[in-house]
């Protein structure tokens, strides 16, 4: 097993927690991690229609089949299990007692806060970061910055080095067949891949259903809808204009990212990472790649993914703003290999309207070289120290 950097949050959390809940994409390492850092707890999987039907008859009698605690697999597929699950954590509130997985954000697995709240410590999954998979490459090595984003960072396309075209193929039709059916009623699912692939058309765009809903020839409501299905699986994730208003003539519309870029190339059509070396949207994709890093290094500290953009009408613009505290660490991110002027300049103009509420200003790029030039921190790609 690839160790995970959230293994020593959900270890700390286990500590002071009678219920954890370990919620990501499906295929993101959950029941992995979870069987690892609890191996002394029983396994069970309520894929298991066998098991599912035990707990969806006589909630009491299984839980009380496990009494000092269990690892309960996909527990979203059982929502009416929560309830039941309050009443015996009350009962004997041991810490680190059960430990529940499951792939949904939102709809069954948002029950589990309710009925929990307050008994309960939440861990988000991703698939696995740049340096958990290529812990190896410390100098990049090499593995070029396409090779990375073609190939995404799922971790069963790593750990039994598969080949990502047919793997992501088979991930987004199980996916539609599986979890879009459990989650709503869509009767042309050929419609909603094509409304997945025109997402992957957008990344790092600003997100207009209107744009959206027209092109899938839907409702701007079903966009929004489906969105919501998309998030609620862990696919896209929309990252926030920050609210903070510098110039008086903000843009408030979010932009669209995916958590993995293979997927979202594979959903581009692109076939070879060489491909995307003369790709249109290689940029959006390096932006998507980094802030999904930076997210999972937030998650993998049990901290909120507290990243925001910024853009004013005038064009100026700021692709990460990172809340410190009271203060404010713009990230702008360039997939160039070459360093030249124009990559600091939004940077610059953001300093001279933030004044004093900056802090750490970072350039992340698609070259080798790290250094600090003008007072900004300038990272090559592949170094760990940006995430942190």
């Amino acid at each position: 097993m690839i160790p995970r950097d959230a293994e020593h949050i959900l270890r700390e959390v286990a500590r002071g927690y009678p219920a954890i809940g370990i919620t990501g994409p499906r295929q993101s390492g959950k029941t992995t991690l979870a069987r690892h850092v609890f191996a002394d707890k029983p396994f069970v999987s309520l894929e298991s229609p066998d098991v599912r039907e035990f707990a969806e008859a006589d909630p009491r009698g299984f839980l009380d089949r496990y009494r000092d605690g269990a690892v309960l697999d996909e527990v979203q597929r059982c929502p009416d299990l929560f309830s039941y699950l309050q009443v015996e954590v009350d009962a004997r509130p041991a810490p680190g007692r059960f430990v529940l997985t499951g792939s949904q954000q939102f709809g069954p697995m948002s029950r589990i806060s309710q009925s929990l709240a307050g008994r309960i410590a939440r861990v988000h999954l991703l698939p696995f970061t740049y340096h958990e998979c290529h812990s190896d490459d410390a100098s990049g090595g090499s593995r070029s910055l396409d090779a990375v984003l073609f190939t995404g960072l799922y971790p069963p396309v790593h750990d039994r080095n598969l080949n990502p075209r047919l793997w992501y193929a088979n991930y987004i039709q199980t996916y539609i067949e599986r979890d879009v059916r459990q989650m709503v009623n869509i009767h042309d699912l050929s419609n909603f891949q094509r409304f997945i692939r025109l997402c992957a058309g957008r990344i790092g765009q600003w997100l207009n259903y209107s744009a959206l809903a027209s092109d899938c020839g839907i409702t701007h409501n079903t966009a929004k809808a489906w969105i919501s299905i998309l998030e609620a699986s862990y696919i896209v994730f929309q990252l926030q204009p920050h609210h903070k208003n510098f110039s008086k003539r903000i843009i408030k519309t979010p932009k669209l990212y995916f958590y993995d870029t293979g997927l979202a190339a594979w959903l581009l059509g692109v076939q070879t990472s060489e491909q995307l070396n003369t790709h249109s949207l290689r940029g959006a994709l390096f932006e998507s790649f980094v802030v999904s890093e930076l997210l999972k290094s937030c998650f993998n500290r049990g901290l909120p993914g507290d990243l925001y953009f910024w853009r004013d009408r005038r064009g100026h613009e700021i692709d990460v703003l990172r809340q410190r505290g009271e203060r404010l660490q713009p990230i702008e991110v360039k997939s160039g290999q070459t360093l030249n002027r124009d990559f600091f300049s939004n940077l610059q103009d953001w300093l001279d309207l933030a004044s004093g509420m900056a802090i750490d200003p970072t350039l992340i790029y698609g070259g080798e070289e790290g250094l600090t030039r003008s007072g900004v921190r300038v990272w090559p790609w592949h170094d760990p120290s940006w995430v942190l």
